[in-house]
């Protein structure tokens, strides 16, 4: 048996997607920006599509500027945000603690261009509350970055809230929503949220493609020089047949979102359950306001890489955290972030899942990872040592 069950570092594209890409790259290969009749062709399955992911988010389509993913949309939003308000004299961000690496080394290297960052912490469920970031905001505050879920431990933010206090307090607030869009509830309209960043391939669209939400009114600098597309914000030609696959890919995971979701939470709920029985296994993350798929664990003991090797070679593909950290031996910056020590956060496991899993993969599961947990635990000098202190 194969059981993919790291869904949250990319997930298989849906024949529906596959298909729209295909058909586009073979049908509409006219450059959108020609004028000629197959160039309107092409430029036409672009607004379509831009009209129908706008449609997915509630949005208007000319809030939506298409990138190549969640990482380049970070980097637009942030670099854009900073730039202006650095016009006005505000040279002061504020993120979390637990944000993805598109957001935190962006804002790393903004601080080497002068602007003062401030993180805000997270409680031990990788909760930020509200409270925490109107505290920090100043007046020269020009950006608030907080992500709407997890990617490592699946918390989801109190986004409206935070929303709210930014728009009150006059400062843009922006989501890295790369965990959330096509998976939970979101309009951004409804939300409050000035930029929303995310990827096609977190919902069974191809890779290499993203969007950027920016709100009416709320300006953006251009992010790559040479051309007028994206309304000369984002120059180069267009990836139409990845765009289109993208919004099919949306409009498909929206049916009947809430009963899928439902079912994957339910899988989560089993996983999460089975393997607490594990002695000195602990959950990461809110236990309630959770991504449905994100079941995220460590156990006590034992390291995280031999059990991702281990769980392999029995066919169960998995991940200890991030994919874009996955070459790291260092522990999660979210794990410390939420006040597990190192020796715990290096035993780390993140299983996710989709509507494809099923409940015989997740049993195989349950029936694989104790054993496996049970072997490192028996030629571990750190478990020998835990076991005569317990």
């Amino acid at each position: 048996m194969i059981v993919y069950a790291d869904n949250a570092a990319t997930t298989k594209p849906s024949p529906r997607a596959l298909e729209a890409l295909v058909e586009v790259a073979g049908t509409f290969y006219g450059n959108p920006s020609s004028i000629h009749t197959p160039g309107q062709k092409a430029k036409e399955v672009l607004e379509a599509a831009r009209a129908s992911i706008a449609r997915s988010i509630g949005a208007d389509p000319r809030e939506v500027t298409f990138t190549s993913g969640g990482t380049e949309a970070d980097n637009h939003a942030l670099r854009s945000a900073a730039r202006l308000g650095a016009k006005k004299g505000k040279m002061h961000l504020v993120s979390s603690t637990i944000e993805h690496h598109a957001i935190l080394h962006t804002l790393e290297a903004l601080k080497s261009e002068g602007f003062e960052v401030t993180l805000v912490p997270v409680d031990g469920a990788g909760l930020v509350d509200p409270q925490d970031v109107k505290r920090v905001i100043r007046p020269d505050t020009a950006l608030v970055s907080i992500m709407y879920a997890n990617n490592e431990i699946g918390t989801i933010e109190p986004v409206k809230e935070i929303a709210a206090i930014c728009r009150e307090a006059g400062v843009l607030f922006h989501t890295d929503a790369v965990q959330a869009v096509g998976h939970l509830d979101l309009d951004v309209h409804e939300l409050g949220i000035d930029m929303l960043s995310f990827s096609g391939h977190k919902f069974h669209g191809p890779r290499g493609v993203g969007a950027l939400y920016v709100r009416k009114g709320v300006r953006l600098l251009p992010f790559i020089e040479g051309g007028a597309q994206e309304r000369g914000l984002r120059a180069g030609t267009d990836n139409l047949p990845a765009i289109h696959a993208m919004a099919a890919a949306l409009e498909e995971s929206l049916e009947g979102r809430a009963e899928k979701m439902a079912t994957v939470a339910a899988l989560r709920d089993r996983l999460i359950s089975g393997l607490l029985s594990i002695p000195r296994t602990y959950l990461n993350g809110d236990p309630d306001k959770r991504l449905p798929g994100n079941v995220s664990i460590c156990f006590e003991g034992i390291e995280g890489e031999s059990l991702l090797l281990m769980l392999d070679s029995r066919g169960i593909a998995a991940s200890s955290g991030s994919a874009c950290t996955s070459g790291s031996l260092d522990p999660s910056h979210v794990l410390l972030a939420i006040g597990r020590p190192h020796e715990i956060a290096h035993g780390s496991l993140r299983l996710t899942l989709d509507v494809e899993n099923t409940i015989e993969e997740a049993e195989y599961i349950l029936d694989t990872l104790p054993g496996i947990v049970e072997y490192l635990r028996g030629i571990s000098p750190v478990w020998e040592k835990l076991e005569q202190t317990a």
